[in-house]
């Protein structure tokens, strides 16, 4: 058996959501206990490292956290972690895809103040789907009950793609969060998909839960988009060199030397998570059409 007998969905299973042709998500398959969020935003954008912060910050809530990566580069718990793990799909091709034959530990990795980590991966470059991926990993991680002790699942969703394959975290999470900077590229992106979300949403319990401003000094731009279609900022993380440096360091921002500025950006981090713990109210946006986006920010 491989990957791609494995990723074929049945011609049979009603399409999920106006347009699509991606299956319905099986209803065994849902994170029944956990908060779950799932991060998107242009590539590039620091997905992986708000995530990783969301992690640690949700941590230091007291909260058992699990982040699951969803890229094939499989970096998204490198900070919390100090290193880059194997991914679901490595291991699954080790075994033959018989998952009876995984320990936890083959795929699960405790990272910083007790953060679980877990890299999807993906399939072979052109071959298969992202969807699958992380129906797999979802899949094994209820066979070892480990979402049963869960209280927060984090998605870090690779780019700004929005196929429904890659959109599959979205079947499992409450919210949607969108990353973006201050500039038309992550703006537009970030555009695009609040229009996922809200395809998602007619056929599952997502809803969208906002944008935060990253690597941005100011937040202008995307404050204008806001205004014009009713999107939501939650949180604004200045392009400061200690985030950079961060990553360089293998560290999240909350093992990095405290200065004032880290300072501020740990309250940030802590003061989001607690919001988005705390139930923040989903957001009622309108996208715009692209040639509309293109307009308003200021294309000829």
């Amino acid at each position: 058996m491989t990957l791609l007998d494995l990723d074929r969905p049945s011609v049979d299973s009603p399409p999920d959501g106006e347009g699509s042709v991606q299956v319905r998500l099986d209803p065994k398959m849902e994170i029944e206990a956990a908060k779950v969020f799932a991060v998107y935003g242009k590539g590039g954008i620091g997905k992986s490292t708000t995530s990783s912060n969301l992690s640690a910050a949700f941590s230091h809530l007291g909260k058992r956290v699990l982040q699951i990566g969803c890229d094939p580069k499989h970096d998204s718990t490198f900070t919390l972690t100090k290193r880059l793990m194997p991914t679901v799909i490595d291991v699954l091709e080790s075994v033959e895809f018989h998952t009876e034959e995984l320990r936890t530990e083959d795929f699960v990795f405790e990272g910083y103040n007790g953060v679980m980590c877990v890299e999807a991966g993906g399939p072979p470059a052109g071959t298969g789907c992202g969807g699958y991926v992380v129906g797999q990993t979802v899949k094994l991680l209820k066979e070892h009950h480990l979402l049963e002790d869960t209280d927060v699942v984090i998605f870090d969703v690779l780019g700004d793609v929005v196929c429904g394959g890659f959109a599959s975290p979205l079947q499992h999470a409450e919210r949607g969060l969108i990353v973006t900077a201050n500039d038309f590229d992550s703006i537009f992106a970030m555009n695009r998909i609040i229009s996922a979300i809200q395809a998602k949403a007619k056929n599952y319990d997502v809803r969208l839960g906002g944008v935060i401003a990253n690597r941005s000094a100011a937040t202008d731009e995307i404050d204008r988009y806001n205004d014009a279609t009713g999107m939501r900022r939650l949180a604004h993380f200045p392009d400061l060199d200690v985030i950079r440096r961060s990553r360089l360091k293998k560290s999240t921002l909350f093992e990095m030397e405290t200065s004032p500025e880290l300072e501020a950006v740990r309250e940030e981090y802590l003061r989001l998570v607690q919001s988005l713990w705390d139930g923040a109210e989903p957001v009622e946006a309108t996208p715009m059409k692209d040639r509309e986006i293109f307009d308003f920010l200021g294309f000829e």
